[in-house]
């Protein structure tokens, strides 16, 4: 093992809860917890902050203050030590800072009403010092010198957009296409676009030069743009049909495109 790099962190508390870093990269200084890091061989080299039965207070939720920002984009703990979380670089050996790999049920993080978002989130400030620039080792320094509790913020990103419509629900399709009377077409949330304007007969590849060009769903062929007139529900087009079809900024490939709520299509 890498002694230089794979650092026993050590960390006791007296009972007064006002505790006193120790940081031993040699085998000369005690421990009585420990967060320690992996060998070198382990190049994510999870951090994990454990706990002394004897002589570390064991936190409950009562121990951790949370917070969320006006903006939603960070998450601010205050938790007593120790911890319990188990940290992994963000990318192999660069200081692009750490995240949270796993939680140990022994620290408070684990007892924090947060517990079930923790895992995966990337550490943005120790004590209001920016860490998402460092490196693992410069990380866990920080927060083993700060005191206890510490207040951790954690970068939350962007949380998915969540559908308007569930799966199943039937919506109407609204079809517009020259020389046909418009219909409606009943679909459900899910069904794949292409496919349901097949089976209800709408002339989707008009043609020869389409109809010999028809990749069969595949993405390929383009030819089964639709240009979009009205939605309802429905995300913004993929990045994949932004470089197929961008000079027609309303259509989508009726292929790529599983049915999201109700629509109204024209069809050339």
């Amino acid at each position: 093992m890498n002694l230089a790099r794979s650092m026993t962190l050590l960390i006791s508390a007296s009972v007064a809860m006002t505790s006193t870093a120790y940081v031993s990269s040699d085998l000369k200084r005690g421990a009585v917890a420990s967060i320690t890091a992996t060998s070198s061989l382990e190049r994510s080299r999870p951090a994990f902050v454990s706990t002394s039965a004897s002589r570390m207070k064991m936190s409950t939720t009562e121990d951790a203050e949370e917070t969320t920002s006006s903006a939603d984009s960070i998450l601010s703990l205050t938790l007593e030590k120790p911890l319990g979380m188990i940290l992994e670089e963000v990318e192999e050996g660069m200081p692009n800072g750490v995240l949270v790999g796993e939680l140990s049920d022994a620290g408070s993080a684990y007892a924090s009403d947060e517990r079930d978002r923790l895992v995966g989130l990337k550490l943005s400030t120790v004590m209001g010092d920016d860490v998402t620039a460092m490196g693992f080792d410069d990380v866990m320094e920080k927060i083993i010198d700060a005191p206890s509790p510490v207040t951790i913020e954690f970068e939350l990103g962007e949380e998915p957009p969540q559908p308007q419509y569930e799966i199943g629900t039937e919506v109407a399709i609204k079809v517009l296409q020259e020389g046909e009377a418009d219909r409606e077409i009943v679909a459900r949330v899910g069904d794949n676009l292409r496919k349901k304007l097949l089976e209800n007969n709408v002339e989707l590849y008009r043609g020869l030069k389409k109809k010999l060009g028809n990749c069969g769903g595949g993405g390929q062929c383009t030819y089964c743009a639709v240009d979009f007139v009205d939605g309802e529900g429905w995300e913004e087009r993929s990045e994949y049909e932004d470089s197929r079809i961008g000079k027609w900024p309303n259509a989508r490939l009726a292929c790529m495109n599983n049915i999201q709520g109700p629509a109204t299509i024209r069809i050339q």
